[in-house]
């Protein structure tokens, strides 16, 4: 009976497979008229279709004379609308064009849900009126994000503390420096609000508690190697980042050489994100295989989604001396049944200056035998060479950097992973060079 189920299974898997063509084939059958119309119709010249009809209620207007004058336009499978149905995170590949620069690749991002952006409408709505339908213009007028006008110097951390990952716990310093290095605006470089109009200055309020992530991206550069990806523009509420590469995801079956020098990158950002001269601590708080992706020139690893993105002032900490901020703060391991999960507390992580969380989040969702992603275990480093598992030293460290034995032990175990993994990388590369 046994040894028909293996057959069984497989033949389920090919009707199962067989019924997902027809029906694709189907709905191409049924949007025939709107297939052609897409190939021929650039949608991101349609003020509507990227919501610049809901500004100030959006995230920047910097790129729409690019976007109206079709030099963003959607790749071959971001056109057809219909596929939008399996995109839920509102992520497309497009192509960018200047006249002597020729084009290249960017991604697009609606910074969420078709169902999250629809939330956002309905609360500025009830805030204002009391009712979840409104005029949404109007009604920014009477919210938060308009209180805040001209009158007002700066942007203080009692104001808008807790909107947002980005500013669970924020400085003064942090907030002075997303202001001056807001990109939304012609006259960056202020960290005075009333330098912005009317109109940006809710954009950036908007942005900052629905989805930082482009302010993370303009706070922390990659141009100052930082290891985001770079921000380009906006308009209305598309936002344009720079294409990396493939996600990170795509190298899990790559040559163990490729995947030693990957795991050490990610173990040198997790290091720079803790340990800064700017004395700001960003922890990473949604790490999984997609986040990440690798460029396929310098095969750099780089963090392309900054959503979920804590940053800690050291040195407010330091100057506040809160109870309990000198002593180490260690994460802890705890088994989950979901994909990519994290136990932390962001209250700890904002009151510690010393704190193994990105080593912990790199180590157990990404690089050791604990690593979950699409239904497979392992972690990056799975299946080493023989003479490396046999050794013992690759798995105890990872071991000891996801689920530590011994007291602190994650922050040693971590500084002992980098180094190792820095030798297996040269040993390869010498290797590779003879």
């Amino acid at each position: 009976m046994l040894r028909f189920l293996p057959l069984k299974l497989g033949r389920l898997y090919r009707c199962l497979k067989l019924l997902l063509v027809v029906g694709l084939f189907v709905i191409l059958l049924m949007n025939t008229h709107n297939l052609f119309a897409s190939f021929q119709k650039n949608e991101l010249t349609d003020r509507r279709f990227i919501n610049l009809n809901k500004c100030p209620a959006c995230f920047g207007t910097s790129w729409c004379r690019k976007f109206m004058n079709g030099q963003v336009s959607f790749e071959t499978w971001g056109r057809l609308r219909f596929l939008d149905v399996f995109n839920v995170k509102n992520v497309y590949f497009a192509q960018y064009g200047e006249p002597r620069e020729g084009t290249r690749r960017v991604v697009l991002k609606r910074l969420g849900s078709n169902q999250e952006l629809a939330e956002i409408d309905q609360k500025i709505c009830k805030r204002a009126t009391g009712r979840p339908r409104c005029d949404l213009i109007q009604a920014m007028y009477k919210t938060e994000f308009a209180r805040i006008n001209g009158d007002v110097r700066l942007l203080t951390p009692e104001v808008v503390e807790g909107w947002s990952d980005l500013v669970h716990c924020p400085s003064q310093r942090l907030l002075d420096r997303v202001v001056r290095r807001y990109a939304e605006t012609k006259d960056s470089g202020s960290f005075l609000l009333k330098n912005l109009k009317d109109t940006e200055r809710m954009q950036l309020l908007m942005t900052l508690a629905f989805n930082p992530e482009p302010l993370v991206l303009q706070s922390f550069p990659s141009d100052e190697g930082w290891p985001f990806a770079k921000y380009l523009g906006a308009c209305g509420r598309v936002v344009a980042v720079n294409y990396v590469g493939e996600e990170l995801w795509s190298f899990y079956n790559a040559p163990w050489e490729k995947r030693v020098d990957l795991a050490r990158q990610l173990m040198d950002i997790a290091e720079q994100l803790t340990n800064n001269d700017f004395e700001f601590a960003l922890y990473l708080l949604d790490v999984s295989f997609d986040n990440f992706a690798v460029g396929p020139r310098d095969g750099k690893v780089i963090v392309v989604d900054a959503e979920n993105v804590l940053v800690a002032d050291k040195r407010l900490i330091k100057q506040n001396k809160p109870e309990s901020y000198d002593v180490w703060y260690e994460s802890r391991f705890e088994e989950c049944d979901r994909e990519a999960c994290l136990s932390f507390s962001k209250d700890s992580l904002c009151s510690r200056v010393t704190v193994d969380h990105n080593y912990y989040a790199v180590c157990q969702n990404l690089l050791s035998r604990y690593a979950t992603w699409r239904g497979t275990t392992g972690g990056l480093l799975h299946d080493p060479p023989a003479h490396i598992a046999k050794d013992g030293q690759l798995e105890a460290l990872l071991d000891e950097c996801t689920k530590p034995k011994k007291r602190y032990g994650r922050f040693q175990a971590a500084k002992e992973l980098r180094e190792y993994l820095t030798q297996l990388a040269a040993a390869s590369s010498s290797a590779t060079a003879r």
